[in-house]
């Protein structure tokens, strides 16, 4: 017993040195000035995620001994996220305010929690530690993703539109994958985490659900897609958008995708301005849009439990973070349902609640998912900025539904 926790252990310890490294190969090219963007209240600096990943390690990993002491205890106000019961904290919108303390010091925050983790892993034979220094890895990962999508925010509102990183070469033209919809699974199925690996409480605990007759497509629906919904003047008609999506169009002035172009011909994406890719995945959308989409295309969102019943059993495989491309790809031509992992975060029709039996986690850590569960849709599948071995079938994202500057987009589900 002994042995599988030393191994379980040395396994984490590898992977803590690896995801916190390639935090800051994602900040790499970004200088002092980008870190500290802030460009909308839902997004955050990035020197305030490289800063709150660490506070993480410190409070919940380090701070489980009653002797340590916090490098600096102003810190826990500022790097808090959300943890009430840990205390009060600097007001989200006014992050990218924080000027000090500076970048070099968060650098030195990190190097020096990341020695004291490592030693503490080295030190003691505890299976609870590697649970707790894994879920601050899935956390990690959680803003790897996030540093992404907010730098792409902050540079798309910068006149000058720059690039995070140069484009990847252009593949050769793509087959065109033909939209065709697969009966899914009907009757009683079981969804949620199996209990073997890591599982965040949400997706707990595993439970029967009912599936009625559905089919599924078999791909993402594309920019050439949506650009018909668009010209068809989708964004006009009142008739296709839920109420408080319609009013969020008509407040916010939406007549397109948030990064695309007012031409319609181009788009803003982490390499910088492109011309738009008709088979690429639609992305950056909203849940208004993709419900909106869905019903003009006269179809529908899946639910969640349909997607999961779908992926449950294939392999976690497709155009994610680890590929480096940072931009959806189109579909390549083949069998069944493709795309169902990479790409872009799939919006469901199902709102983010709890499932049957759900408990959170004890303490503190109770607050990371459970009290988000009101106002929100689940997505599901991850994207091109989520890290591969981030990603299971069971895995549910949230966000609420008007959010755009995410990786998402849609596939169609149909009642059969």
């Amino acid at each position: 017993m002994t042995v599988a926790r030393s191994t379980l252990l040395a396994d984490v310890g590898g992977r803590f040195r690896r995801i916190r490294r390639l935090t800051m190969e994602l900040c790499a090219d970004l200088s002092a000035e980008d870190l500290l963007l802030q460009s909308m209240p839902d997004a955050s600096p990035g020197k305030w995620h490289l800063a709150h990943t660490t506070w993480f390690f410190e409070q919940f990993v380090l701070g489980r001994d009653p002797a340590y002491r916090p490098r600096d205890p102003a810190w826990n106000y500022l790097f808090n996220s959300y943890y009430q019961s840990v205390g009060p904290m600097h007001a989200r919108p006014r992050r990218g305010m924080l000027s000090r303390p500076s970048l070099e010091e968060v650098h030195g925050y990190r190097h020096a929690i990341d020695e004291a983790v490592s030693l503490l892993l080295e030190r003691e034979d505890d299976a609870e530690l590697a649970a707790l220094v894994e879920l601050g890895l899935q956390h990690e990962q959680q803003h790897q993703e996030l540093l992404l999508t907010d730098i792409k925010h902050a540079f798309w509102c910068n006149p000058l539109q720059p690039a995070y990183r140069a484009p990847l070469a252009l593949s050769a033209e793509p087959e065109v994958v033909p939209l065709r919809f697969f009966e899914g699974r009907e009757g009683i199925v079981e969804i949620g985490h199996r209990g073997e690996g890591f599982a965040f409480d949400n997706e707990t605990p595993r439970h029967r659900v009912l599936l009625h007759p559905h089919a599924l497509a078999n791909r993402l629906v594309t920019n050439a897609e949506y650009l018909a919904f668009v010209r068809e003047g989708g964004y006009r008609e009142p008739g296709l958008w839920l109420s408080d999506g319609w009013a969020t169009v008509q407040r916010e002035g939406w007549q397109h995708p948030i990064y695309w172009q007012d031409d319609l011909a181009s788009e803003f994406t982490l390499a910088g301005v492109r011309t738009l890719d008709p088979h690429e995945p639609a992305c950056h959308l909203s849940y208004y849009e993709a419900e909106a989409f869905a019903r003009w295309a006269g179809a529908r969102l899946p639910t969640e439990a349909e997607w999961e019943s779908a992926a449950h059993g294939g392999a976690v495989e497709g155009n994610l973070q680890d590929a480096g491309r940072y931009q959806p790809r189109p579909a390549s031509a083949g069998d069944g349902l493709l795309q169902m992992y990479g790409d872009v975060w799939e919006w469901t029709s199902s709102p983010y609640v709890s499932y049957p039996g759900f408990r959170p986690l004890p303490g503190a850590l109770g607050e990371y998912n459970g009290k988000f569960m009101s106002g929100q849709q689940v997505l599901r599948g991850g994207s091109c900025a989520t890290p591969r071995d981030h990603l299971r079938a069971s895995y549910r994202n949230f966000f609420p539904p008007h959010a755009r500057w995410q990786f998402a987009g849609l596939r169609l589900g149909q009642d059969r």
